[in-house]
């Protein structure tokens, strides 16, 4: 699957659960393949509203079984790493969280993960549309357990 057409499936995702997107948005859906060429199995599609120095907002897609891997938001500087609600708008998707074991999340469940936590998630049968609510995002600073991995 091109990234192309991985955004057009991602943005289908998002107007099946109700989520309305301008033009605009719709080519700002990031592709995440974490350089693992395996996108229908490991990967993640993140659509980002708003990204400040205090807020962060998002929209995750996961198609059928997707999983992305296990990782962690570390402090940077004084901050003590991102802490992240999900709240599972459409579909269902299996958070692994350490501390807390396995949680599966439909349609208005929702899950606050503390920062420099490890987690993953997988999404079900039918994928996954998740809103994530959560304080600065540093993707850049994330520290995955499988170091192939390159965000």
């Amino acid at each position: 699957m091109t990234p192309d057409e991985a955004r057009e499936r991602a943005a289908a995702m998002l107007a099946d659960a109700g989520i309305v997107l301008t033009p605009a948005e719709r080519g700002q859906i990031e592709v995440a393949d974490l350089g693992l060429g395996e996108l229908e199995r490991t990967g993640l599609q993140i659509l980002t509203y708003v990204n400040t120095e205090r807020v962060c907002a998002k929209e995750l897609v996961l198609f059928p079984h997707q999983v992305f891997p296990e990782h962690r938001h570390p402090p940077v500087g004084d901050d003590p790493g991102k802490e992240e609600t999900f709240r599972c708008r459409a579909g269902s998707v299996v958070l692994w969280v350490d501390g807390v074991g396995e949680v599966e999340l439909g349609p208005g469940d929702q899950l606050t993960i503390p920062p420099d936590t490890l987690h993953r998630f997988r999404a079900g049968a039918r994928g996954a549309v998740v809103s994530e609510f959560s304080t600065r995002s540093r993707d850049e600073t994330d520290v995955f357990s499988d170091p192939r991995i390159v965000r």
